[in-house]
């Protein structure tokens, strides 16, 4: 399978648009979506909610979406076209403890599109997009801590006093990585689809290659 990665600096810069978008555009590649929530201390992952449970019972549970109408992130990975789509949630700084779960969940598809940045630490996808916003002042250590593995950069396009908000930010380790910029709506661009397309093509032809060889 080929992997691909969706991260962003912070909440609502539009990486759940962005892969949405790219599963719309790319349906052929048959896609299976996952959407990663870390939650704070003294919430539950089990249903979201505020608890008082023991972490060794609580700390992260993966559920597979049924419902395509659209009214949650993973649903409208669904009624873009994802042929499964699947959420998990996790105590802050336990993810770790969800992956083995998660990589046999995935194991049968063809490809898979996460949303996340911490993901980064567990898998070497094929393509990891970051997606950043410079109206948008709060910039994620998780974004910060991955950014030169970016193979590219979705760029909100900003004038004015939203032209960079970002406090002691470099944005060296992507200085030659390609740019992508968009003014949504749309998230996604021609561009970008190609991209992606060209991509996944290439690393499913090393992967079949390497399957021949041996």
């Amino acid at each position: 399978m080929a992997i691909v990665v969706v991260g962003g600096h912070s909440r609502s810069v539009g990486k759940t648009s962005v892969v949405a978008g790219l599963i719309s555009a790319l349906r052929e590649f048959e896609w299976t979506a996952v959407k990663v929530t870390q939650y704070g201390h003294g919430i539950c992952s089990a249903n979201g909610t505020p608890c008082d449970c023991a972490t060794t019972d609580h700390s992260w549970a993966i559920s597979e979406e049924k419902v395509r109408s659209g009214e949650s992130d993973s649903s409208r990975f669904l009624a873009a076209g994802a042929v499964r789509a699947l959420w998990v949630r996790t105590e802050q700084g336990r993810l770790a403890e969800a992956m083995p779960t998660l990589r046999q969940r995935l194991e049968l598809s063809r490809n898979v599109i996460l949303e996340s940045n911490s993901v980064m630490k567990f898998l070497r996808p094929d393509l990891y997009f970051t997606v950043l916003d410079p109206g948008t002042e709060d910039f994620k250590t998780s974004a910060r801590e991955f950014l030169d593995c970016a193979s590219a950069v979705i760029l909100h396009n900003a004038s004015g006093e939203d032209k960079l908000r970002w406090q002691a930010v470099s944005l060296k380790p992507v200085a030659d990585r390609p740019v992508f910029r968009i003014s949504p709506p749309p998230y996604v661009t021609p561009e970008i689809v190609e991209f992606v397309r060209v991509r996944i093509e290439e690393a499913e032809n090393r992967k079949q290659q390497l399957t021949a060889d041996h």
